[in-house]
């Protein structure tokens, strides 16, 4: 479920704003400064975040949601409280807050994202993420045992299945090894097998398969996050490289083979790594992601570049994104996927 458009009444009192998003993985929302873009952002993010005290204590009189399901979700702001209902086929019926944050999974990136707060301290957030990166590599690298699937979990396949079977397999072996981790394969077996020796061997090579298969089914999203990670990173940064060393732990190397440690970074390259570390590692597939002001400190050549990458992470993950910015730049030549707030009385 996506959505579809955005509906704002009485914001500050004053303004009344129909927001159309694209049918795209992507829309970017901008107007002039101090139009709202960034409360209503902040809106949408606390109703679906289920952060309703945040909502009641914006200035406006109702916010309506429309969903590609044609439900919509309608928040008024009444004297006696804040009321969100969800309306299908034009029945409204109040909705708890729990049931709000099921509604549709949320990531939201604020202007603020270098920081986050942790046991009531401001702290740089990339550090934090570079910890849970290593902490999640480390995992990976040291799972590497095949687990035993029982044989009436095991598909059931010809000889000609299993031996396609076993090559995609090993392409997606292969890929995820481009991440560092890989599993223990068994001595004495070729892997893919031939015709032959799956004829020979058909029950080994069944439950090797089947083992291969847990183990993609285990690690390979998280391999896909480090190597698009990489690839997007190492695509924009300039005179540097950005890698995982053997501990784990991201690391950077200048063209010269200087090391260069991370919080030597500039803003815009921490912006980068804050950004798609949150898309990549902590948003879930078939969420809603708001990303406000994504040019904070970036370069106009990386604001041109940074859409086309929303895009693909967006395509790739099933996302929709919703971007607020000030920047032409960002939106660069992709004016099709662009909506301007603009208020009805101006």
């Amino acid at each position: 479920m996506k959505l579809r458009s955005i509906s704002v009444y009485g914001l500050f009192g004053e303004y009344d704003y129909e927001l159309q998003l694209s049918d795209g993985p992507l829309t970017y929302v901008h107007s002039q400064n101090g139009f709202g873009k960034s409360t209503i952002m902040k809106i949408v993010f606390g109703l679906f975040s289920g952060d309703l005290e945040e909502v009641a204590g914006t200035l406006f009189d109702r916010v309506d949601i429309g969903f590609s399901d044609n439900t919509v979700l309608i928040a008024e702001n009444r004297n006696s409280g804040l009321l969100v209902q969800m309306q299908r086929n034009e029945v409204e019926e109040e909705i708890t807050v729990d049931d709000l944050k099921n509604v549709i999974g949320m990531t939201y990136l604020s202007p603020d994202r270098l920081t986050t707060v942790t046991d009531g301290c401001m702290v740089p957030s990339l550090g934090i993420y570079v910890e849970e990166m290593m902490s999640l590599v480390r995992g990976a690298k040291g799972d590497s045992a095949l687990v035993k699937v029982p044989k009436k979990n095991r598909k059931e396949c010809s000889d000609a299945e299993l031996e396609f079977w076993c090559k995609d397999l090993k392409a997606k072996l292969e890929f995820i090894k481009q991440a560092g981790f890989e599993p223990d394969m068994p001595q004495g077996f070729r892997f893919p097998p031939t015709r032959y020796e799956i004829m020979q061997h058909r029950e080994e090579y069944l439950q090797l398969a089947s083992s291969l298969e847990e183990y993609v089914l285990r690690r390979y999203a998280l391999a896909e996050s480090v190597i698009v990670f990489m690839d997007i990173v190492n695509g924009i940064f300039l005179n540097k490289t950005v890698f995982i060393n053997e501990s784990g732990l991201l690391s950077v190397r200048m063209d010269s083979g200087a090391p260069l440690t991370i919080s030597k970074l500039s803003s815009g390259e921490k912006q980068i790594l804050v950004i798609f570390y949150r898309l990549l590692f902590q948003t879930a597939p078939g969420s809603l992601v708001i990303i406000d002001e994504p040019e904070m400190s970036l370069h106009i050549s990386w604001q041109q570049q940074i859409g086309q990458y929303f895009k693909d992470v967006a395509k790739l993950r099933d996302l929709q994104m919703i971007v607020a910015t000030h920047s032409p730049q960002i939106i660069h030549e992709d004016w099709e996927s662009a909506a301007e707030l603009k208020a009805k009385d101006v």
